[in-house]
C-alpha cells in the first residue's frame, strides 16, 4: 500500500533540490541583483575629467540647474554654517542653526560618479561647533568625523558619489538631535548618469519639526525646548523652516500644462511625514528618494532622514495646498505650503471653484498687513485701521467658512456678523464667544440660529483682537478697536480643563 504522506514529502524534497540546483546554475549577480539600476558597485565611472567645477548651490525653494554632463567631474562644494535669528511664525523669533543661512540648507546637485570636494566653513559669529553627515556619502559617518568645524574655522574632505538618488544631509555634532531640530539639514541630489527626465519646474521642500518653550504662535523670542524634543511633542511642524516660507507672496508658482517636480525631504528630527498635495495626484513618486518609483500616488510617506521625488502635471488653475496629512500638523502646527497655478480653466476636467478657504486659510493672501500690524504694535503705534487690515487677512479661513466672506452667515444655521445686534451689544461677550465657543440657539437681529461654534482659543490674543476689530467695522458695523489686553483678560478669567487648548 502506498504511503501518501511519505510520497508527498519525497516530492516536495525533490522539488526543492531542483530549484536549488537551478539557482546555483544561474550567475550569482543575476538572481541576487535582478535589477539593472546601478548601486555603488556600478557608480564608479573612473577618475574625474576636465577642470574642477564649482557647484551651484541654491536656497529653498529653488533647485540648481541639471549638471548637463556625460562624464564624471571633480565638483567643489562650498557651504558655510550660520546661526541666525529669524521668524518661525509671524511675530515669533527663533535661533536657527543653518547650512548656508536657510532652513533647509542649500540644495546640492551632482552627478553619479562625481568626486566631491566638500569645504565646510563655520562662521566666526557661531557659538557652536558643527559638522555634516551626508546620506549620499559612502563611508562611516557620511563625512561627519572629517568635517568637525569650530566657529571661525573650515574643514575639507572628499568623497565619490557612487549611488544615484535624493539624500538628506544634516549636522551630526552632539547633541545630534538638537542640531537637527534647530534646522541643520538639507538635500543633495545625485543625478543618474543620463540625467533626470526634464520637467518644466522644480522646487525644493523639506519638512521639519520644531520645539519651542512657548506655545504655538506665542509671540516674542522663543528658545529651544529640549524636553519637548525628547518627548517628540513639537510646537511647530513646518515646510522650509517657517509658517510664512511658502505661502502668500512666497508661494511656489507654475502654469497650467506644465510638469512640476518636487524634491521633498524630511529633516525630522522625530516625525514621519504623510506628504500630500490637495487637488493633485502624483503621476510618479520615487519613494524614499531611490531609483524605484510608484505611479498615481495620493500621499507618500517620507521618514525622518528620508526624501522622495514627486512629479505631476497641472491640468487646471488654482491654489494647490501642500500638507502633512497627519492633518492637525497642517492646520494647527503650520505644515502647509501653496503652489499657485495660473492659466485657463478646463471645465471638462474640473468644474469647481477655487479651493475652499478652509484649506487655504489666510495663507493664500499677502501677510503684509499682519506683519505691518505686528511691527506697529511692537513700536507702540498700532492704529485701528492697521488692526482692521490685519484682521481682514486672518478672517479668511478662520471665520469665513461659516460666516461667509460677506459676513451674512447661512440662514437658520450660522448667524450673520454683518449689522449684528448680538455682536455689537457686548464686546466682552464677543471675545468670550470666540475664545470659548458657543453651542445651541442664539437670536441675532430677531432671527434664531442653532449651531455650534468651536472654541478658537488656539488663536493668539493679537489675532482675536484684530479679527474682532475687523468684524466690528465691516459690512455696515461701526465699533471700537479691541485690544489684545482685553482678550488676554477674558482668556485669563476662563477656567479650562487640563489639556484644553490654551
Amino acid at each position: 500500500m502506498i504511503d501518501a504522506a511519505k510520497t508527498s514529502r519525497i516530492f516536495v524534497g525533490l522539488t526543492l533540490l531542483a530549484l536549488t540546483a537551478a539557482c546555483d546554475a544561474l550567475p550569482k549577480q543575476q538572481y541576487l541583483q535582478p535589477d539593472d539600476t546601478g548601486g555603488s558597485a556600478k557608480g564608479d565611472f573612473g577618475a574625474p575629467q576636465g577642470e574642477p567645477i564649482k557647484a551651484v548651490l541654491t536656497s529653498p525653494p529653488h533647485v540648481p540647474p541639471p549638471t548637463g554632463r556625460n562624464y564624471p567631474a571633480k565638483v567643489i562644494v562650498d557651504l558655510e554654517v550660520r546661526e541666525v535669528e529669524q521668524e518661525i511664525s509671524e511675530g515669533v523669533r527663533y535661533t536657527f542653526w543653518t547650512f548656508g543661512g536657510t532652513v533647509p540648507g542649500s540644495f546640492i546637485r551632482v552627478r553619479q560618479g562625481d568626486t566631491v570636494e566638500f569645504h565646510l566653513k563655520n562662521h566666526p559669529s557661531s557659538k557652536m561647533p558643527h559638522n555634516i553627515d551626508l546620506h549620499g556619502v559612502t563611508g562611516p559617518g557620511g563625512g561627519a568625523a572629517s568635517s568637525f568645524t569650530a566657529p571661525g574655522h573650515a574643514s575639507r574632505f572628499t568623497f565619490k558619489a557612487l549611488n544615484q538618488g535624493l539624500y538628506i544631509y544634516h549636522c551630526a555634532t552632539a547633541p545630534v538631535g538638537m542640531h537637527v531640530a534647530n534646522g541643520m539639514y538639507g538635500l543633495i541630489l545625485v543625478e543618474p548618469p543620463e540625467g533626470m527626465r526634464p520637467v518644466d519646474r522644480e522646487y525644493y521642500v523639506v519638512q521639519g519639526d520644531f520645539y519651542t518653550v512657548g506655545k504655538y504662535r506665542e509671540r516674542g523670542y522663543q528658545p529651544f525646548d529640549m524636553q519637548k524634543a525628547i518627548d517628540e511633542n513639537p510646537t511647530y511642524v513646518l515646510f522650509n523652516g517657517s509658517e510664512g516660507a511658502l505661502v502668500g507672496d512666497r508661494a511656489m508658482k507654475a502654469n497650467v500644462g506644465e510638469t512640476v517636480r518636487l524634491y521633498v525631504g524630511n529633516g525630522g528630527p522625530n516625525l514621519v511625514s504623510s506628504f500630500h498635495v490637495i487637488g493633485e495626484i502624483f503621476d510618479k513618486v520615487q519613494y524614499e528618494g531611490g531609483t524605484r518609483y510608484q505611479e498615481n500616488v495620493q500621499t507618500t510617506l517620507i521618514p525622518a532622514g528620508g526624501a522622495a521625488i514627486t512629479d505631476f502635471r497641472l491640468e487646471v488653475p488654482g491654489s494647490y495646498v501642500l500638507v502633512d496629512h497627519s492633518i492637525f500638523r497642517a492646520f494647527n502646527k503650520g505644515a502647509l505650503a501653496i503652489l499657485k497655478v495660473d492659466g485657463p480653466e478646463n471645465k471638462a476636467i474640473y468644474s469647481g471653484k477655487e479651493v475652499d478657504s478652509v484649506y487655504l486659510s489666510e495663507k493664500s493672501e499677502s501677510l503684509a498687513p499682519v506683519e505691518e500690524a505686528a511691527a506697529a504694535k511692537e513700536a507702540g503705534t498700532l492704529t485701528q485701521l492697521q488692526q482692521i487690515k490685519a484682521g481682514a487677512a486672518k478672517y479668511k479661513g478662520t471665520c469665513s467658512v461659516c460666516h461667509q466672506d460677506n459676513g451674512e452667515g447661512l440662514p437658520d444655521v450660522f448667524p450673520p456678523l454683518a449689522k449684528s445686534d448680538y455682536l455689537m451689544a457686548d464686546k466682552t461677550r464677543a471675545i468670550g464667544v470666540v475664545l470659548n465657543g458657543l453651542t445651541g440657539k442664539v437670536t441675532v437681529n430677531g432671527k434664531t440660529y442653532n449651531s455650534v461654534m468651536p472654541p478658537m482659543s488656539q488663536l493668539s490674543d493679537d489675532e482675536i483682537a484684530n479679527i474682532l476689530t475687523f468684524v466690528a467695522n465691516a459690512w455696515g458695523n461701526s465699533g471700537p478697536a479691541i485690544g489684545a489686553a482685553e482678550v488676554r483678560q477674558v482668556r485669563a478669567s476662563t477656567k479650562r480643563p487640563e489639556g484644553a487648548a490654551h
